[in-house]
């Protein structure tokens, strides 16, 4: 039998001497960001520190993969009331959506306070209570670990925002939902560039991160003129758009097909669309129309974000 090593907590402070100056600093990288995404079950981006809210200054202020902001307050200790005031002040001022409070300990009654504001906010709130730990096995390096102690629900908050506005979902949006079930379900073995699917909402749309806040894939579908579509959709970023245009015959020519390039001049977002006849509420023509899906969205999460990420460094 192989010899195993032991886990050996290490103290914060050894790993990280200031709080502001180390640990903030530390868990701004985007590698260290994307381990505490990895923890949420969420994608972060796009890290600034000390960001001005009004007096104060947030530690770490980001994006998801669904765009919106995302507030960290860091303490390298227990947590407390100051903190917790805080991360409200910070979220209200910067409209943020999603809440990360990260400390050394969590008390149970702040556990509790997180757990309220997550089952008497809408589901467009999220808060999440995580302890940071450390540890290391015989002489090897410290390695972090992000704990979750609490975080949103947001299976109970759809179910309680659906009980209060039944009448607002129809059975064609049900129907929705239950075709991207199917696509993310597929998706999750046949799509290996797409790191992580949502759970499906009762919408006609559906969308999958590529890794940025300017630009993401989404998965439609038209239960009136019966057609899928999958599209890069930028909310807005008309250059952008300009650049991946000017690489549009590379672009094709990687993806092996023609796109449909709508720069949408009367609007703030544009759409790079390709689109598929079919009705995702035929049982019959749904297994076609889910692999169509999710092949194209994994063709472009290969081909599009090198020439994304390509344009944005050029306006940098």
């Amino acid at each position: 039998m192989s010899t195993l090593g032991r886990l050996q907590p290490v103290s914060l402070r050894e790993v990280w001497a200031h709080e502001a100056l180390d640990f903030t600093q530390w868990l701004a990288k985007p590698d260290n960001l994307e381990q505490l995404g990895e923890a949420l079950g969420i994608e972060l981006y796009e890290a600034e520190t000390e960001v001005s809210v009004g007096r104060f200054f947030v530690d770490i202020l980001a994006t998801d993969d669904s765009g919106r902001k995302v507030v960290i307050e860091n303490q390298l200790a227990a947590t407390d009331h100051d903190h917790l005031g805080k991360i409200i002040t910070y979220a209200a001022g910067l409209g943020a959506e999603v809440i990360v409070w990260v400390a050394e300990t969590a008390k149970e009654e702040h556990q509790q306070a997180v757990e309220w504001l997550n089952e008497n906010t809408t589901s467009e709130v999220h808060v999440f209570l995580v302890q940071i730990e450390a540890w290391r096995i015989g002489d090897s390096l410290p390695a972090p670990r992000f704990n979750p102690i609490a975080k949103p629900n947001d299976w109970a908050k759809d179910v309680r925002q659906s009980a209060a506005s039944v009448t607002q979902v129809s059975e064609v949006n049900i129907l929705q939902r239950e075709f991207f079930e199917r696509v993310r379900e597929f998706g999750l073995g046949a799509a290996p560039r797409i790191k992580r699917w949502q759970t499906p909402k009762a919408q006609h749309w559906f969308d999958v991160s590529i890794g940025t806040s300017q630009a993401h894939i989404s998965l439609t579908t038209n239960s009136l003129e019966k057609r899928v579509a999958v599209e890069i959709h930028i909310p807005n970023n008309k250059q952008l758009f300009a650049d991946l245009l000017d690489e549009r015959q590379v672009i094709e020519a990687q993806l092996k097909m023609s796109l449909d390039w709508r720069e949408l001049p009367e609007r703030k977002a544009c759409r790079i669309v390709i689109e598929h006849r079919g009705d995702s509420a035929d049982p019959g023509q749904q297994a076609e129309l889910v692999q169509w899906v999710v092949a194209t969205a994994d063709s472009f999460a290969r081909v599009f974000p090198g020439f994304i990420s390509s344009a944005l460094s050029k306006s940098i």
